[in-house]
């Protein structure tokens, strides 16, 4: 009989990437061949199936239940990539539906079907290998695409390295480019956070030669800079969906590099005033604020430490 780990097993087999390796990929791989605990391998179907369908087929038939707000984790985490490794077909019975339609509907690929079919029988491991022959495996193709998308970055010290796409990482390669060169010239960046490999430049030893030893990534800036012409330790937040320098991070941030010989610096950086906006109320008062997009000024929520007329 079909259960979850036996789908996770198929997506393994498939070459899907780790992030699909997961009890809700399988429970939607099941929903899509209308397998209930039940039913054998042979007796998948594919329906068409919209993501609240295979929601609800989760929770009626294998207990899972998941908040209505997760239809867009369900749809971008999971069916985007199946779609992606030309596993399912999107609107097979009406392909000029609006991307945004509400009867948006999936289906299984035919050849996927029969394939999956063959689980578990002396017929699978031939007909994997064919099929492997025919679709890509996605994480190949994933790998090619993200090192044609990976975002490049030239250091300071004229060094290249490339940042994963997405998440923050276009901001963190426009606070390289434009923010260091004019508010920290010369400095020296001793770290970039990257939103897959955790950390793209950790510098220890230059951390160290500053009385900092870092034990916990996960509570560092997105990005440090030591600027030693005024011997300051500039940490950075690159804010896209949440993250500012609040009074608590600001706190933390303080404790964390508390050792440190050179000056601390607090900024917290955006891609647009749009963003900022929404998380202005929240930002802590001795700290910087910077705008990709108007990169030549800065914010300082610093009282009055420059209050007085400009020339």
């Amino acid at each position: 009989m079909a259960t979850v780990d036996e789908a996770i097993d198929v997506l393994t087999q498939l070459g899907f990437p780790r992030q699909q390796l997961n009890e809700r990929s399988g429970l939607v791989l099941l929903a899509l061949l209308d397998l209930t605990p039940d039913k054998a391998w042979r007796e998948a179907t594919a329906p068409l199936c919209g993501i609240t369908p295979m929601m609800d087929f989760m929770a009626e038939h294998f207990g899972k239940k998941y908040a209505p707000n997760s239809r867009e984790t369900v749809r971008r985490q999971t069916v985007h990539q199946f779609l992606t490794g030309g596993l399912i077909l999107q609107n097979p019975d009406q392909p000029d539906r609006p991307v945004n339609s509400g009867k948006t509907t999936y289906q299984i690929h035919s050849f996927a079907l029969d394939l999956l079919r063959s689980y578990g029988s002396t017929e699978w491991a031939l007909a994997l290998r064919r099929y492997r022959l025919r679709v890509e495996t996605l994480t190949e193709r994933w790998q090619k695409e993200r090192q044609l998308q990976r975002i490049p970055v030239v250091l300071p010290d004229g060094a290249d390295i490339t940042l994963s796409p997405g998440g923050q990482n276009v901001l963190i390669a426009a606070l390289v480019k434009d923010f260091c060169p004019l508010f920290t010239p010369g400095g020296n960046v001793l770290y970039i956070g990257d939103a897959d490999e955790k950390f793209a430049i950790y510098d220890k030893p230059g951390l160290e030669g500053l009385g900092v030893t870092i034990e916990e990534h996960g509570k560092m800036p997105d990005l440090v800079v030591y600027y030693s012409e005024r011997e300051w330790l500039v940490l950075i937040e690159a804010v896209t969906s949440h993250g500012p320098v609040d009074a608590k991070r600001h706190e933390e941030l303080q404790g964390l590099f508390d050792e440190s010989t050179a000056g601390l610096v607090f900024v917290t950086s955006f891609l647009d005033r749009r963003t900022l906006a929404k998380y202005v109320g929240d930002i802590s008062w001795e700290t910087e604020v910077w705008v990709a997009d108007s990169p030549t000024h800065l914010i300082h929520f610093n009282g009055d430490r420059f209050l007085g007329p400009y020339e």
